[in-house]
């Protein structure tokens, strides 16, 4: 429970202090027991800091200017006892203190008796408090001091020791992943006195460590939060802590914790198949390539990640090296991760995959690396070195180059004794071949025989196979000249091998070529006769190219007498010539002398020499001999080491040719045979017994040697260097490893150098896996080295993904549908594979690729393809064949699976069938997204259609085929089974049209072509439009404040601009749709064609500016940017430089108006939202005189753009002018024929400061009227007048046309001492019968909308009308229209007075309003009632009234000001002081104005007197406003010495109060008036809707017009004698015709019978007469009196009606009494009765009678308006339903009453069939309201 700690109120900061941790505010938690009447509870929670509570009362604070402690603290107390501290108050004011102070409250807390306390500043005063406690619980109480500067108080409080943890109130755990661990500490402390023991529980996935243990006093524990969540969540465990000594308090821990979904990704790699690869390319064997790649966290929480190898086939060798196996990625970061590729394989891809792993991941990524090893390409300069024939004893060197084109190193070695045993010696004989290098290398010949010497060298690399040298040479002696080989030789001895020709002698095929059996090819070779029957078969010419791994090992292996016979048999040769056996010999102890056998396998015989060196340990005897055909013999290899305890080896070679070849005269060059060379390896050693043989030091490169699984034969190779100085010497066993061969077996290794081994191997099915070989060193069982084998055949293995099982979505019939399956190469040899599908299922199902290799380790993706034609089930049966790539001759593989998959129909269909995007700027591009909905199992390909449609009735038909408007991302797709998909569109509406588009889909199958459709899917509508901007009020400030609504609507053209800014922009005007600097020049060349006139009206010089508040509203649906560009706001600023020099009169003209700020708009710019509106100020200032224009453009963004003239005029203040906003001035339209045309006002505006009489040339006019035969068509009723300044005159005119066209004249406006203007009058007339309805008689057709309401308040306005602009549209004449409007006081403070100002109206007598005038209170309102009485001539009014509206404070301060100077004047006016002694009284002095007083003293006076001597004698000087005035008026000239001293002297006078300008509404009123016959003939329905008093009379001429049109009328009488003539001959004829017209005077005699019409009373008076003769008409007759006398007739007709028909016979009623009394009685009663019903009749006829019933009606409905107003009355509450008594009870009228009801009941009925006639046009009908009732009796 949450308990606050009692504080100083008076104290700004709170007890605790907020310590700066990672959590938030700490709580403290207390285990303490309080009474009821005490706040808290057990183990409540109490916001306080630790500080404090350590500290007690240690704090000191400042309370008023006293320093003392805010609080006294009892922490350690015992009952019964006393305990008493000092509370000492220190006076650190400056000032002398007094303190009251009020004793504690409860009883345990006392001091001294309250006293006042005097603390001079810097003393103190020590107050003791004592406290007794009588229970063991908490107390709390204060001391309240008072002082004159205000009340603080000290609390008091007592404590009990009790368990209290100070711990956090939330604790947030970090951000972490689902499945991850996240963690933080917080510290809780014992702020108890007490030791206590702690136990925190808490719930998943939250752990707390610590979870219990005991904490001394003020002792902390940290706590680690561990966050371990299992989905991603927020959240929310509360940690319980129950502490105590038996846990019997308890506080709280909010732990949050917030985790989300892991992600990881491996980038930026390339993707294969849907998996990340990184590709190694080509990497040099023997050389490590590295490379990264980034495992990339765009999740927000930090995850752990997991790397590992995918498990690949046994005995695959692992090339690529990880050294990353976990990890951890920030949010946002990556961690690059190194891979290294080392590969030992020549011409080998390898291809391993690693997987990533992280918690919470659904899936896993996989990364796939691969490579290829690369080796060395190595080649010699020359394939043969020919030494020629050198003498014996000489020495010959040839050089041949050796050159690697690879990255690889090339370790190479040449199979030749470079130890003397042989005649050919290469330099250097091993080495390491450098990258794309070359090397030179030296072979000598040193013969020692002269024979021909021939011998091919192995030159042996590592990786590859070996190269052959072809090295020939020939040494004769004196005695012996052997054949001279050459190359040429050796292309034919290769020729001859391969065609079986070696194996004889030169003699014998020197036979058979001359014997003919033999012949000569195209190249010189030999070759067998075509006629030849000898069944030696020849070999193919494929076999003249070995492998060079082949013949190495055919050339270094013997071959055994069987395989010869063999070979022999067959007719072949396909072996050695001859052999040797054993090839090595190895003398390690035992006997020194060793048997080697030498076997010829030729048919000739062969002579043998062997190659011997000086001084070396091995010789062998004998050294030369001969060796019959298909014979051996023997040798002996004797080893004499010359040094002991030394390693020997060497290459024994011996030269076998034939025999017949040593006398180069017995043979032909056609049959020359190179001789063979034969080698044996041998080693020894010369340790004696005992001695130890040397250490060796040998490396073997990739002990484990690795043979394909193949079933045939393959090579390997194995480099052993000698790292060591000491010589090393290997051997092997050959019987130890059968199945492997190894040359050489045996060899010496020089210190530095190494030695390259040759295998080969023919893995056997089910041989042993791996085999070892054993290398003795140093021919010591000591030294041995081991190399490992793997030799063994596997079969090919593949998996297929889904275990042979491969299901296939359900898809649309037509369609197609795709899966991968994946294809891994279990095998370590690549394998290639190929798909075989039944001809009747390719229709249906394909897979891609159908074939390919697979590397080892390999998985490759196969896309399959289903493509169903009919809805069923398919079950298809493919498969897969494989064999190894490099042996395309083995045994194929099959492997079948299953592919089962189903068909079904599918369609489509939008998710709403309309959707309508609203309205989009035109010409703009709108995004929005069509959603899609598939049903059905099936994946659906579609096309979509769309079809555009215009919905603009004002559009051409031409136009509405305008380019689609709607773009689809995508007009085809495909949709999965059972989703939504979303189509992006994007929408360019072209026009200000409404678009509506049909969109249709077709289902497509898999080759894109239609299957079924179209489908209609959905429409998408839209309408597009410009920004609308609109000027919806518009009010005058400053010098514009007395012009009206309509004024100002006018002399800113602004239905113009709203008529514009309505309308599509141009072209042009979108040329630059937002407002840019575009324009090199001062004055921009404008694009738009609309140009309006903006006139701020005139004003004289130094006046206020004449303001425009406009407001502006966004009437579209987009927001509008909207701004006003001045002309340097287009102007595109240029350097220096590039400025032109001269200015053109309209750019000076423009820079100053600009520069001078004459025009100012605020704000220039902004934005509205739709529906929005701003207010706009325009000013123009008044500070030169002329007329000023500024051209300034109001463009939209993405709208128009309107070209504003501003225009603004300034005047003189003693110069006379009218302003004129036009020089053309247009009529409303006028029917001709018509009896009373309208009349018609012109308005003047005084534009100076003082008045200006005008004048109207009216001798145009008058011609005008002679023109049209003395019709007045243009008439001026005041042509003479005066307008006030800043006032408008209104001209009344009446345009009467004589014909349907337009009359137009230019009439001369004089301005007294002013300048005169030519105005042209214009008016249309047109005949209405040929218009019909649309003739122009509406008011609303001649007048523009102008909104009533105001939008804004203007700055400081104080009162608003409910409507500003009130249009009553057609009226009759004589009829009487009320409005009822709302004045609203909106200020929330001011009192304000009020008044109508009605005496300036021109028409004064037509318009009231009630009441005039009135006080409205702050946000007060009123009721104002608005009436104009028609006149009787058919009129347009347009007036302006004007409320002058005043705070009531400045009122009343005004008057008490007033008041105070009037009698300050009175008392000047009485009162003179005389200083000055023996003089005469003076005169008073006369004031030069009643507005300026004294002060009281004869020094006030004469300074009046001395001031209006200077006043008087000095002109006033014109104001100074700035240079740019002074420049415009004239120099401005600095004032004299007597002219300053005279105004600051006028300063100190007293003027009179002004009074307080009063701010002014204006309300404007028109309407139009109609003659009664055209009101019924063109508003027949709106007749009945107004009332015509009857008793007005139509107003005559004004007498001017009058005796001018009389005059002029007997001017066109007299002036015309023909015209005359003509009228008076067809007057006297129509005339003569009715006098003799029979039926003309029988009318006139039935007339007299037809009863008295109503409308009698219409006509003309009568003179009134004293005779009672003058009464003897009939009763029903009552005659009209003139205006003049309408109550005495009145009065006249009610005695006549109650008169009796006694009266009117000139009878006494006495004598002609009847004699019964009771008939006279009752005769009486009828005679009253019926008298009472024609008085009645009489009465309601009288057109005051009617008037008095439409102010009653008005009235009423005007008061229940009020009342409604002010809520007095509810208009919408159901009428209530008053109960009539029964009809038996009700009293029976008399006949006269029947009479009455009838008449009353006939009037109703008339009334009901006519409509109501006497209700205002602007209430309408409304329905009668229920008045509350008075009483609840009568509500019950």
């Amino acid at each position: 429970m949450l308990t606050e700690t009692p504080v100083n109120p008076l104290k700004s900061e709170p007890p605790w202090k907020t310590h700066g941790t990672q959590h938030a505010q700490t709580l403290r938690c207390s285990a303490c027991r309080l009474p009821s009447s005490l706040p808290g509870c057990e183990g409540s929670v109490r916001w306080q800091a630790a500080e404090l509570r350590r500290t007690g009362v240690s704090h000191r604070c400042c309370f008023l200017g006293v320093e003392t402690r805010e609080e006294l603290v009892w922490e350690t107390w015992e009952l019964g006892r006393e305990f008493t501290k000092t509370l000492t108050l220190k006076n650190v004011h400056s000032e002398l203190q007094k303190l009251s102070f009020r004793p504690p409250v409860s009883t345990v807390f006392s001091t001294i008796l309250p006293q006042t306390i005097l603390l001079s500043p810097g003393t103190s005063f020590s107050l003791p408090v004592t406290f007794r406690p009588l229970q063991k619980h908490e107390y709390s109480d204060s001391i309240e001091f008072r002082s004159k500067a205000g009340v603080f108080q000290v609390s008091l409080r007592a404590t009990i020791p009790c368990h209290a943890l100070e711990v956090p109130e939330v604790i947030s755990v970090p951000l972490c992943a689902v499945c991850d661990t996240s963690q933080t500490t917080f510290v809780f402390r014992n702020t108890s006195k007490l030791r206590t023991n702690f136990l925190w529980e808490v719930g998943l996935p939250f752990q707390l460590s610590p979870e219990a243990g005991m904490l001394n006093p003020g002792e902390e524990c940290s706590v680690t939060v561990v966050f371990k969540p299992q989905a991603a969540l927020v959240y929310q465990e509360e940690a319980s802590c129950a502490f105590g000594e038996e846990g019997e308090s308890r506080c709280s821990v909010l732990l949050q914790g917030l985790s989300k979904y892991p992600h990881l990704q491996i980038c930026p790699l390339e993707r294969e198949d849907g998996r990340s690869v990184l590709e190694f390319g080509s990497v040099p064997v023997g050389q490590t390539l590295e490379k990264h790649f980034d495992i990339f966290n765009p999740s927000q929480v930090s995850t752990s990640f997991r790397l590992s190898r995918v498990q690949q086939p046994d005995l695959l060798e692992a090339v690529f090296q990880c050294e990353v196996r976990e990890g951890r990625v920030a949010p946002g970061s990556s961690v690059r991760v190194p891979v290294t590729f080392s590969p030992q394989v020549v011409d080998c891809t390898s291809v391993e995959y690693f997987s990533l792993s992280y918690p919470g991941a659904l899936s896993r990524a996989m990364l796939k690396v691969t490579g290829t090893c690369e080796g060395p390409r190595v080649s010699l300069g020359a394939a043969v070195l020919d030494f020629g024939c050198l003498a014996l004893g000489e020495e010959a060197m040839r050089t041949v180059e050796l050159a690697n084109s690879a990255a690889a190193e090339a370790y190479f070695q040449f199979d030749v004794d470079a130890s003397g045993h042989s005649v050919f010696t290469l330099e250097p004989p091993c080495g390491i071949l450098q990258s794309y290098a070359c090397f030179t290398v030296l072979v000598h010949f040193r013969p020692r025989q002269p024979i021909t010497h021939y011998r091919r060298v192995a030159c042996l690399l590592l990786h590859r196979e070996p190269l052959f040298l072809d090295l020939i040479g020939t040494c004769h002696t004196e005695h012996l000249r052997p054949a001279v080989l050459s190359a040429k030789h050796l292309r034919r001895y290769h020729i001859h091998r391969a065609r079986g020709l070696t194996c004889y002698p030169p003699d014998i095929l020197s036979t058979m070529l001359t014997e003919n059996k033999l012949q000569l090819d195209q190249e010189g070779a030999l070759c067998l006769s075509e006629n030849t029957t000898t069944n030696t078969p020849m070999l193919e010419s494929a076999e003249l190219e070995r492998k060079p791994m082949e013949e190495y090992f055919e050339e270094s292996v013997g071959v055994s007498a069987g395989l010869r016979v063999h070979r022999e048999l067959s007719g072949t040769f396909s072996g050695p010539h001859v052999s040797v056996d054993p090839p090595d010999l190895l003398f390690y102890g035992g006997s020194r002398s060793r048997p080697v056998s030498v076997t010829n396998h030729t048919k000739g015989k062969l002579s043998l020499q062997w190659t011997s060196a000086l001084g070396s340990p091995f010789t062998i005897s004998p050294a030369s001999c001969e060796l019959a055909p298909l014979k051996s013999t023997s040798f002996r290899v004797i080893y004499k080491p010359l040094q002991d305890n030394t390693l020997h080896g060497a290459q024994l070679e011996c030269f076998a040719s034939y025999k017949v070849l040593q006398d180069h005269y017995q043979v032909d060059s056609r049959t020359v045979c190179p001789p063979w060379c034969i080698t044996v390896n041998v080693c020894g050693h010369s340790f004696q017994r005992g001695c130890e043989h040397f250490s060796p030091s040998l490396s073997i490169h990739r002990p484990l040697v690795v043979f394909p699984p193949l079933s045939q034969t393959s090579h390997r190779t194995v480099l052993l260097q000698n790292v060591g100085d000491l010589p090393i010497t290997f051997s092997l066993d050959p019987e130890e490893c059968p199945s492997v061969t190894v040359r050489p077996t045996s060899s010496l290794i020089g210190p530095g150098d190494h030695q390259i081994l040759m295998l080969r191997s023919t893995p056997a099915e089910y041989g042993p896996g791996k085999l070892l070989l054993s290398l003795q060193l140093n021919a010591t069982s000591k030294y041995t080295k081991e190399l490992t084998v793997v030799s063994i055949v596997e079969k090919p293995r593949i998996s297929i993904e889904g275990d042979g099982s491969l299901f296939l979505k359900p898809t649309a019939v037509g369609s197609c549908s795709s899966r991968s399956c994946w294809v891994k190469n279990m095998s370590r040899t690549p394998l290639q594979f190929k798909w075989r599908i039944l001809s009747s299922d390719r229709r249906v199902l394909s897979v891609h690729p159908e074939g390919g290799i697979l590397q080892p380790n390999e998985t490759k993706a196969q896309m399959w393809s289903f493509t169903p034609l009919a809805e069923m089930l398919y079950t298809l049966k493919p498969s897969l064949t494989f064999w190894p790539a490099e042996s395309p001759e083995n045994r194929r593989s099959r492997l079948c699976i299953s592919v089962v998959g189903s068909a079904s129909q599918g369609s489509m269909q939008a998710e709403c069938f309309v959707l309508d995007l609203g309205d989009i700027l035109v010409a703009s591009s709108q995004p929005c997204h069509l959603p899609l909905l598939n049903n059905g199992s099936c994946d659906l390909t579609f096309s979509l259609e769309v079809q555009q449609s215009i919905q603009d009735p004002d559009l051409p038909q031409d136009e509405w085929k305008d380019p689609l408007a709607l773009e689809l991302d995508s007009l085809t797709g495909t949709i999965p089974a059972r989703s939504r998909m979303l189509i992006r569109c994007r929408v360019r509406p072209a026009r200000r049209v409404r678009y509506t588009w049909s969109i249709s889909y077709h289902t497509l199958n898999h080759r894109g072509s239609a299957l079924t459709g179209p489908h209609a899917l959905c429409q998408v509508q839209c309408r597009g439009v410009y920004p609308e901007l609109r000027v919806t009020d518009a009010h005058g400030q400053g010098s514009t404040a007395g012009l009206n609504k309509r004024h100002i609507w006018r002399l800113l053209s602004l239905s113009a601009l709203n008529a514009h800014l309505s309308r599509d922009p141009t072209p042009p005007e979108l040329l630059y749709r937002t407002p840019t600097r575009h324009s090199l020049r001062r004055h921009p060349s404008i694009f738009t064609p609309v140009m309006l006139d903006f006139n701020f009206n005139a004003a004289p010089l130094g006046s206020d500016p004449s303001s425009v508040m406009l407001v502006l509203e966004n009437t579209g649906s987009i927001p509008v940017e909207w701004r006003f560009l001045f002309p340097e706001d287009q102007h595109i600023e240029l350097e220096y430089w590039a400025e032109s020099g001269e200015l053109s009169p309209t750019e000076l003209h423009h820079m100053r108006v600009q520069d001078g700020r004459l025009i100012s708009i605020m704000p220039r710019s902004g934005k509205l939202e739709p529906g929005q509106q701003r207010a706009l100020e325009l000013a123009y200032r008044h500070e030169f005189t002329g007329t000023y224009r500024l051209p300034v453009v109001l463009k939209l963004s993405y709208g128009r753009e309107i070209l504003l003239n501003f225009t603004g005029v300034t005047v003189e203040k003693d110069t006379r002018y009218i302003h004129f906003t036009s020089n053309k001035h247009i009529f409303a339209p006028v029917a001709i024929g018509g009896y009373s045309p309208p009349r018609q006002t012109y308005e003047m505006y005084n534009g100076g400061a003082v008045p200006v009489l005008y004048r109207i040339d009216t001798a145009l006019l008058d011609q005008l009227t002679a023109d049209n035969f003395g019709h007045p068509i243009l008439q001026c009723l005041n042509p003479t007048g005066e307008v006030q300044p800043g006032c408008m005159a209104l001209i009344e005119w009446i345009f009467s046309p004589l014909e349907a066209k337009t009359y137009s004249v230019d009439v001369p406006i004089h301005v007294l001492e002013g300048d005169s203007v030519l105005m042209t009058f214009e008016g249309c007339g047109f005949d209405s019968r040929a218009l019909g309805e649309s003739a122009p008689l509406h008011l609303h057709r001649d007048h523009p909308a102008i909104p009533s309401p105001q939008r804004e308040a203007l700055p400081g306005q104080l009162v608003t009308l409910s409507e500003e602009y009130i249009s009553l549209g057609d009226i009759p004449v004589c009829s009487r229209t009320t409005r009822i409007l709302f004045l609203t006081n909106i200020s929330s403070t001011d009192t304000v007075v009020y008044t109508w100002n009605l005496e300036e109206q021109d028409h004064q007598e037509a318009v009231r309003i009630h009441p005039e005038s009135g006080e409205l209170e702050a946000g007060q309102s009123t009721t104002l009632i608005l009436t104009l009485q028609a006149s009787g001539n058919p009129t347009f009014y347009l007036l302006n009234l004007i409320c002058q509206v005043t705070p009531a404070g400045s009122v009343t301060q005004y008057e008490q000001e007033l008041q105070q100077w009037e009698q300050e004047k009175q008392r000047q006016k009485d009162e003179f002081t005389i200083t000055e002694q023996n003089s005469q009284l003076p005169s008073p002095p006369q004031q030069h104005d009643d507005t300026l007083l004294r002060n009281g003293t004869q020094e006030c006076a004469t300074l009046a007197q001395k001031t209006s001597i200077a006043l008087r004698t000095y002109k006033t000087l014109p104001p100074i406003h700035s240079m740019s005035s002074s420049l415009e008026g004239g120099p401005c000239l600095s004032p004299t010495r007597a002219e300053r001293r005279a105004l600051r002297e006028a300063f100190r006078v007293w003027r009179r109060p002004e009074s307080p300008r009063p701010a002014l509404l204006h309300l404007g009123v028109t309407a139009r008036s109609h003659s009664l016959l055209e009101f019924q003939s063109y508003y027949p329905t709106c007749f009945h809707a107004h009332y015509i008093q009857r008793n007005l009379q139509p107003r005559a001429p004004l007498p001017e017009a009058r005796e001018r049109l009389s005059h002029s009328a007997k001017t066109l009488l007299l002036s015309h004698g023909p015209e005359r003539e003509i009228v008076t001959h067809a007057l006297s004829a129509i005339i003569s015709g009715v006098l003799d017209d029979p039926l003309f005077h029988q009318s006139l005699v039935e007339s007299c019978a037809f009863p008295v019409p109503y409308f009698i009373q219409l006509r003309s008076a009568e003179p009134q007469h004293s005779d009672s003769r003058s009464y003897s008409h009939s009763p029903g007759c009552v005659e009209s009196p003139g205006p003049g006398a309408r109550s005495s007739s009145s009065s006249v007709q009610v005695r006549r009606a109650a008169a009796g028909p006694g009266h009117r016979r000139g009878e006494e009623p006495n004598k002609s009494a009847p004699e019964s009394g009771q008939h006279l009685s009752e005769l009486q009663d009828a005679w009253q009765q019926e008298q009472e019903l024609v008085m009645r009749e009489a009465i309601s006829r009288l057109p005051e009678f009617c008037d008095l019933l439409e102010d009653v009606l008005l009235n009423t409905l005007q008061n229940l308006m009020m009342e409604a107003f002010h809520g007095e009355l509810v208009l919408t509450t159901k009428p209530r339903v008053i109960a009539q008594p029964p009809p038996h009870s009700r009293r029976s009228p008399s006949r006269a009453s029947q009479r009455s009801s009838q008449l009353i009941a006939e009037t109703d009925r008339t009334k009901e069939a006519n409509g109501p006639s006497r209700t205002s046009p602007s209430l309408g009908p409304q329905p009668v309201p229920s008045m509350p009732p008075s009483s609840p009796e009568q509500q019950d």
